[in-house]
């Protein structure tokens, strides 16, 4: 991913609340060397103006990434998912998918150093 404020401000990143359990770390290792296709989908949807797969797919993250310990990164994904279901203006959804990848390039494997 491109650099964001979490490599120039560690405590911006976001890390899984079983990033540091020996038995779950190695998934939430998996689920974070996904993120970045993860984002350039939700991108190539918002671009395309493919509104139905990018809610799908915001909903998609919004479950996997409860499921992943970024408790965080949940409810941002509910709420782009929850605009693009209620018509809201593109500036809206635009807005809601910028906050969404952001936070996104912030998950980060393993626990704060």
């Amino acid at each position: 991913m491109a650099s964001t404020t979490c490599e120039k401000n560690p405590a911006d990143c976001l890390y899984s609340t079983f990033g540091t359990d020996p038995d779950l770390s190695e998934i939430v290792e998996l689920f974070v060397d996904e993120m970045p296709n993860r984002v350039q989908t939700l991108v190539e949807q918002y671009n395309s103006s493919d509104w139905e797969g990018l809610r799908r797919t915001a909903h998609q993250l919004k479950g996997a990434a409860g499921s992943y310990g970024f408790e965080d990164i949940s409810p941002a994904a509910a709420r782009l998912e929850r605009f693009l279901g209620g018509g809201e203006p593109e500036k809206v959804i635009r807005d809601a998918l910028e906050q969404l990848v952001n936070m996104c390039s912030r998950a980060r494997a393993g626990g704060p150093r």
